[in-house]
């Protein structure tokens, strides 16, 4: 018997070994009320202005869970119910709320300036992001999240038309879930504790 493997032997035997190969794997199924979106081949990321201009993408939020809406700051109900989810998702996590980034990108680019999109993401929880972008980009944007929008004239104005789903990454970038708006915040909770560290 070699000296390496012996040295795999004595490894296993520790335990160590299955460590090894566990870490090496492909990340733990999930058993969730939303849909698992591990093996999703879009959502891969995003390149996009905060309230200050400083350009975000998936990377700059490594190490925590991330979940993203894409919304506008004039819709009268949905995108105001999915951050309120958020809170009440946010306070369900009790000791880990700070594990979780909540982002909102609008599809309102014209209409949501960045000092809008601060204090609207802002009067729901200060940790809250918003995130804009040129029309193109936004376009772009919704194009690889699979993000339906419209814009819809209302007489003398417009609103827009979009898919209602929070989606949500695991800690180290990689898009693994999407929430819909019928999911309770308690579901949701359970769901993002799965890819808590």
């Amino acid at each position: 018997m070699s000296m390496n493997q012996k040295r795999r032997l004595v490894l296993a035997g520790l335990g160590v070994l299955p460590l090894v190969l566990v870490g090496c794997g492909k990340e733990k199924p999930l058993v969730v009320h939303g849909k698992d979106l591990t093996e999703a081949n879009f959502g891969r990321d995003f390149n996009l202005s905060g309230p200050n201009g400083k350009r975000f993408t998936v990377n700059d939020f490594n190490g925590k869970v991330l979940m993203i809406f894409f919304g506008f700051t004039q819709c009268p109900d949905v995108c105001p119910t999915a951050l309120a989810r958020a809170v009440e998702i946010k306070n369900l996590l009790g000791e880990d709320a700070d594990k979780l980034q909540v982002v909102f990108i609008t599809i309102d680019p014209e209409r949501d300036t960045p000092e809008m999109l601060e204090a609207y993401t802002g009067a729901f929880d200060p940790s809250f992001l918003g995130l804009y972008g040129t029309l193109d980009e936004t376009a772009e944007v919704a194009k690889e999240f699979k993000i339906y929008y419209k814009k819809v004239p209302t007489g003398s104005s417009y609103t827009m038309d979009h898919s209602a789903l929070s989606y949500v990454f695991d800690t180290n970038g990689k898009l693994r879930l999407s929430l819909p708006h019928a999911q309770s915040a308690e579901e949701c909770a359970e769901d993002i504790r799965q890819l808590l560290p």
